[in-house]
C-alpha cells in the first residue's frame, strides 16, 4: 500500500469493537446523568455579556455590535444545532461503542490522517475554551473578593493579551504601569492559572471524582441562572430602564440638561361658564 494510502487508510469497527477484556479498555463510570452534566458548558457566563452589549478594541473602535434582546433568538437556534449534533454523535456511538469520541468515529470513517488532524483539533478546542472560561471565572471571582473589600493587585487578576485589548485606557494602561522585568511587563491573571491547576488535580483524582463535582458546580450553575431569569421575569422594567440609561450616557447630548416644556393643563372649564365669559365678552363697551 502507497503512502498515500496509508495516510488516508481506515479502522473497521469490527476491530474497534474488541472482544473481552482488554488492559487498555477504560472503565466505564459515568452514567447517563452524568454526560449530561458535562454537556452543560460554562459559555453563558463567558460570551454572553460582550455579545449582549458589543466588544470594543484598546482604541475605542467598536469590534462587535451588541445584539441586545435579540440574543435570546441567538440561543434559540444553538439549541435546535446543539440538539441536531447530539442526534449524530447519538448514532455514531450507538454503532461505535467505544472511547474515543470524534477521534474514533473519523477513523472509521473517513481515515487516519483525518482522525489525526480532528485529534489535535480537540486539543487546540479544549485548550481555546478553557483559557476563556478561566479568564470569565477569574473576573467573577475577583468581583467576590472586592464585596468583602479584599482587592488583589490589578497586575496579578489580568493578562496581558486581556490589557493589550482592553478599550478601557485604566486597564490598557497596565501594560506601561505593572512591574516589569527586562522591559517585559509581568502581567499574570493568577485566579485564572489557580482554577486550571486545581480542575487539572481534580481530574487526576478520577473520573467518578471529577464526575461528582461537576454535577456540584453544573447544579449551582443552573440554580444561579433560574434565578436571574425569575429575577428578570418579574422585574422587566428595571432591565429596560437600565439599557435605556446606557444609551443616554454614551449619547453626546448626555451631557447636557434638557427641560421638558410643562405639560399642557387641562381645561375644565364646563359649557355654562364658556358660555357665560362669552355673554359678558359681548355686552362689554367696545374700546372704541
Amino acid at each position: 500500500m502507497s503512502s498515500s494510502g496509508q495516510l488516508f487508510r481506515r479502522k473497521p469497527i469490527a476491530e474497534l469493537l474488541v472482544q473481552g477484556e482488554s488492559p487498555y479498555a477504560l472503565k466505564r463510570a459515568l452514567g447517563a446523568g452524568d454526560l449530561i452534566m458535562l454537556g452543560i458548558g460554562a459559555g453563558i457566563f463567558g460570551a454572553i455579556g460582550t455579545a449582549a452589549a458589543g466588544q470594543y478594541d484598546a482604541a475605542g473602535h467598536l469590534v462587535r455590535s451588541g445584539a441586545g434582546p435579540a440574543l435570546v433568538l441567538s440561543f434559540l437556534l444553538l439549541g435546535v444545532c446543539c440538539a441536531l449534533a447530539g442526534l449524530c454523535y447519538a448514532e455514531l456511538a450507538a454503532m461505535i461503542p467505544q472511547a474515543g469520541s470524534a477521534y474514533a468515529y473519523s477513523y472509521a470513517t473517513l481515515g487516519e490522517l483525518v482522525a489525526w488532524v480532528i485529534g489535535w483539533d480537540l486539543i487546540l478546542e479544549y485548550a481555546v475554551g478553557n483559557v476563556a472560561v478561566a479568564i470569565s471565572w477569574a473576573d467573577y471571582f475577583t468581583s467576590l473578593l472586592r464585596s468583602f473589600d479584599v482587592h488583589l493587585p490589578v497586575w496579578l487578576t489580568t493578562g496581558y493579551r486581556t490589557a493589550l485589548l482592553a478599550p478601557d485606557p485604566a486597564v490598557h494602561g497596565l501594560l506601561q504601569t505593572a512591574p516589569h522585568v527586562a522591559g517585559i511587563p509581568i502581567l499574570v491573571n493568577l485566579p485564572a492559572f489557580l482554577i486550571v491547576g486545581v480542575i487539572t488535580w481534580l481530574l487526576l483524582l478520577g473520573v467518578r471524582e471529577s464526575a461528582t463535582a461537576n454535577n456540584i458546580m453544573v447544579t449551582i450553575k443552573l440554580l444561579v441562572l433560574g434565578l436571574f431569569i425569575t429575577a428578570g421575569l418579574t422585574h422587566p422594567t428595571a432591565s429596560a430602564a437600565s439599557i435605556r440609561a446606557r444609551r443616554s450616557s454614551s449619547s453626546p447630548t448626555s451631557g447636557s440638561t434638557r427641560s421638558r416644556p410643562p405639560p399642557r393643563k387641562r381645561r375644565t372649564h364646563s359649557a355654562t361658564s364658556r358660555l357665560g365669559s362669552w355673554a359678558d365678552s359681548r355686552s362689554a363697551p367696545s374700546s372704541t
